[in-house]
């Protein structure tokens, strides 16, 4: 089941106090990007934010499932999303914890090719 546009929108606008949040369709459900990192996804209007360690010491004891089968666990936030001011924290925390993406880009590139001269 697809997710709903309507709860996307109000994920997007209950986290705005953490940065400039914005989803993305991906296979009829969303990726979440805070300052163009993604933090969180959207799967059948159930958020899932990527795991942490400092995350998963604000949430105190998280509830770990995968977003979609096969996929890493992911913290499923079931209620606590009502509440503006612990969502934005938690992506704050989630955001500041994660790698940014040129260096996770930079780690799945191969090394560049040297010529030894003839």
């Amino acid at each position: 089941m697809a997710s709903d546009k309507n709860f996307v929108d109000f994920m997007v606008d209950q986290m705005g106090d953490a940065g400039l949040i914005t989803a993305k369709k991906m296979f009829g459900e969303y990726a979440l990007y805070c300052d163009g990192k993604v933090i969180a996804l959207i799967c059948n209007n159930k958020l899932f934010v990527k795991q942490t360690d400092k995350g998963r010491t604000y949430i105190g004891k998280p509830v770990e499932s995968p977003p979609y089968p096969g996929a890493k666990l992911y913290f499923l936030v079931e209620d606590k999303f009502q509440d503006r001011d612990w969502i934005s924290e938690l992506i704050r925390i989630t955001y500041r914890e994660l790698p940014d993406s040129k260096k996770m880009k930079q780690k799945k590139c191969a090394p560049p090719l040297t010529l030894g001269v003839i």
